[in-house]
Parts: structure tokens; sequence; C-alpha cells
């Protein structure tokens, strides 16, 4: 259920394009944003849940049942609404790509950006705050959004990618950097 060919992304672009202008027209934006984060976050826990819906043999009925008790009271009756019909258009394999898609809208609407950091140990809130005020700086954007992963063998110090600019700032990063200047200085 990984979306990241160009496919997954042309199918993905006018779903979650759909998926806005409903949240748009009934004020709905921030839930569905929070129903995008948590059905993303099911799809991540749940490698059989990404596979069934995955799976163009099972019939459309019984993904409609799992997603039916999945989603019962967890999300928006719009949001669920939406599931449904990419089931019935044959397009529920895409939904990772289409809730992260809609997220990517949400963050542009909102002048925020997404800041994926990657540190050795989890992050204090004023460790947080200064990753934020760097990241600011740097994009001009008026709000970050955090995405935190750990990564020990960082040894320490923070990687931090906004789009596809990356700043590396970890212990094992400064170290290649210095391998690397010494093994060009022969």
């Amino acid at each position: 259920m990984k979306g990241g060919s160009i496919i997954a992304t042309e199918v993905a672009e006018p779903y979650a394009q759909a998926y806005m202008a409903l949240a748009q027209s009934h004020g709905l934006i921030d839930q569905f944003g929070a129903d995008a984060a948590s059905l993303l976050q099911l799809l991540t826990e749940s490698e059989d849940l990404s596979q069934l819906l995955a799976t163009p043999i099972i019939k459309p009925a019984q993904k409609k049942a799992v997603l039916e008790q999945i989603t019962r009271g967890q999300v928006h009756p719009y949001t669920h609404n939406f599931l449904l019909l990419l089931v019935d258009r044959r397009r529920i394999q895409f939904l990772e790509s289409i809730l992260k898609q809609y997220q990517a809208l949400l963050r542009e609407l909102r002048k925020t950006v997404l800041a994926e950091v990657t540190s050795a140990v989890d992050l204090t809130e004023e460790q947080q705050q200064a990753v934020c005020d760097r990241v600011l700086a740097l994009t001009g954007a008026e709000q970050v959004e955090l995405q935190t992963r750990i990564d020990p063998d960082l040894i320490g110090g923070v990687i931090i990618k906004v789009g596809s600019q990356v700043i590396d700032a970890s212990l094992r990063g400064q170290l290649r950097r210095i391998s690397l200047q010494l093994s060009s200085g022969r």
C-alpha cells in the first residue's frame, strides 16, 4: 500500500483535492486532518489492513465491512463515505497516498511546513522549539509541523529534512564529513 509511485501520485491528487473541497465546503478541514492522521496511523500499525485494502481479489463488500468495523464512530461520517467511495471506484489501495496528499494540501493552506526530525534520543520541548525556530527562519513559513523519529545510530544531534533540503547536524554526519576531509587531503 506504499504510495510512492508516479501512478499513485496521479491517482491520489484529484481524490485528495476532492476530499479537501468537501472539507472546506463543510468547515471540516481540521476534522478531516485528524481523520487522515488517525487513518494513516492505522495503516502504519496494521500491515494486515494495508494488505487487505491493496489486494484486488478481495471483494469490495469485504473491504467495506472491515472499514465499517474500524472506522465506525472513529471518523467523521463524510470521511467514512469517502472511504466507501474509494472502494467503489477501486482506488482504496491508494488510500495512504491520498491521505498524505490531503495532509500536504492542509499544510499548504495553513502555510505550514513539515519538518522530519531524526534524533538519537527524544527531544525536549526546548529542543523541539529550537528546531521549529530554525525551520521557520529557513523557510519563511508561518508554522512548522514536526514529525520525529528516533535513530540511535546518529550518536547525537539531529537530522532535519524539510522538503528536499536536509540539515545534518548529527554527530554521525560530522564524523563522516571529517572522515571525507581526511581522506581527500591525501
